[in-house]
């Protein structure tokens, strides 16, 4: 869902569920000359918090390096790098709101 809503807003979809022995990355996009590494948080509800709250420093950090990792590995170390969060919330009665945050860490 995360990945045909970004698709919709634009974004070329360069990979999914990406692992390297540090990590994974949930999407990786282009747009433009950028490459963008998306972050999917989904949640039932906000009891504990947005799904953009669990994104925590730690994680960004973390996926700063993974971004990194993505680049090198494919060649494209010299285009910018943008990291960006999927908000999936899915509610009661089927309904389900995505906001994207762009540039988030």
């Amino acid at each position: 869902m995360a990945a045909a809503y970004l698709a919709r807003g634009g974004l070329r979809i360069l990979a999914r569920n990406w692992r390297c022995a540090e990590g994974e990355i949930d999407i990786v996009a282009g747009q433009g000359a950028t490459i963008v590494v998306a972050e999917v948080k989904t949640r039932t509800g906000l009891r504990f918090g947005s799904p953009l709250e669990a994104v925590t420093e730690p994680k960004r950090l973390r996926l700063r390096r993974l971004a990194r990792r993505w680049a090198a590995a494919h060649r494209a170390a010299s285009r910018p790098l943008r990291i960006d969060v999927v908000c999936v919330l899915v509610l009661p009665g089927d309904r389900v709101y995505v906001r994207h945050h762009q540039g988030v860490a």
